[in-house]
């Protein structure tokens, strides 16, 4: 007998505890120290076309074991305020300024892996707060006027849909390059219940989507008539006309799951997703060479859908496990069992695939384990 959605929801939770999301505890079970540059550490001083590094007493280091670690780290010879790490095993191995005055850091291999792992796992609890997500936004683009839940409301709403980025601030002004909260009234288009979108967005890559929602395509029209240049605007309690930033969209998603989820969860979701949808459409394939190229067509796919470049899509959006179960020549099989109408029982408010990438989510961690 199927189990029921509350039970199959509480097992998540379970499994779901088992993500290490504390910082210092992911450094300790990768092997690593949780450091701070607010430390003691290693500087630079440049010497000709080269540097000397210099260590916490502020001695020149000599040794060539340190010098060569400091060396592989490839700190650009630009970077200002360069701080290293003394200890090879520090989560944190150096930080600097670049010459915008942004902060840039270099991690420990063993970290970015570590934190690379714990994030596509946060994928299973994203998912089993999807429908609570998506409850709550039905309810709020229901409201009258334009509150800000209403208008943050439209932006997930989209996000969701069209897969375009929340935006920046800094690369709006810099780069010229935009995303929802930063989009400008002349990027959209209403006619009747399309909503069309055509920009410049992330890394310079032109964007032009639509989505089609008589409900959403009002509110975009009443919010274009509220605002100025930029799209998306709210009216406060006080009557005054507030812009949206991408901090709002992030709070707003943690109001709602009492989780720290981000607009980029939602790509990550989508790009795990979409990717197994492709290598159910792709099919099976008869050696590894084949299984390879179908793999690499698959994540051209799901590049193109969410604006990326294939290699950004495969390190960043799709979960590594769903290429590696396909590549084993288990993921079709798999799939097209799970799609069938009990799952549908067992998580009602999730999509018939969305579903069927949680439970092989669910069962992957499990046995991790285990």
């Amino acid at each position: 007998m199927p189990a029921t959605a509350a039970a199959l929801k509480a097992e998540v939770k379970k499994v779901a505890e088992l993500v290490v999301t504390d910082p210092e505890e992911a450094a300790e079970e990768a092997g690593l120290r949780y450091v701070s540059d607010e430390q003691p550490g290693y500087t630079r001083k440049a010497k000709g076309d080269d540097f000397e590094y210099f260590d916490t007493q502020g001695k020149r280091i000599t040794d060539e074991a340190r010098q060569l670690r400091i060396r592989r780290l490839a700190i650009p010879p630009a970077y200002e305020d360069v701080w290293i790490c003394p200890s090879a095993n520090g989560h944190l191995q150096a930080t600097g300024r670049d010459a915008r005055r942004r902060k840039q850091y270099r991690y420990h291999e063993k970290w970015r892996e570590t934190r690379d792992e714990s994030k596509y796992d946060k994928m299973l609890i994203f998912g089993a707060a999807l429908p609570k997500i998506r409850k709550r936004v039905d309810a709020d683009l229901s409201r009258s006027g334009l509150p800000r839940e209403k208008v943050l409301a439209t932006i997930v709403s989209i996000m969701e849909r069209t897969f375009i980025r929340v935006g920046n601030e800094e690369y709006a002004k810099q780069n010229s390059s935009y995303g929802l909260t930063t989009i400008r009234n002349r990027h959209v288009k209403v006619k009747g219940a399309k909503v069309s979108f055509k920009f410049r967005g992330k890394s310079g890559v032109d964007q032009a989507v639509e989505v089609a929602d008589r409900r959403l395509a009002r509110i975009v029209t009443k919010v274009q008539d509220l605002t100025g240049q930029e799209l998306f605007g709210y009216i406060d309690e006080e009557g005054n006309v507030r812009d949206v930033k991408s901090q709002d969209v992030n709070d707003y998603l943690r109001e709602i799951t009492g989780q720290e989820f981000t607009a980029k969860d939602f790509r990550t979701w989508a790009g795990t997703v979409l990717a197994a949808v492709a290598l159910n459409a792709v099919g099976a394939f008869e050696n590894k060479t084949q299984a390879k190229k179908q793999v690499t067509t698959a994540i051209k796919a799901v590049a193109k859908i969410l604006g990326n470049t294939p290699a950004v899509c495969r390190k960043c959006y799709v979960h590594p496990a769903v290429l590696e179960t396909y590549l084993s020549g288990h993921m079709i099989e798999g799939l097209r069992k799970k799609t069938e109408q009990a799952l549908a029982d067992n998580l009602p408010d999730l999509r018939s695939v969305e579903a069927a990438v949680m439970t092989f989510l669910q069962a992957r961690l499990a046995r991790a384990a285990a």
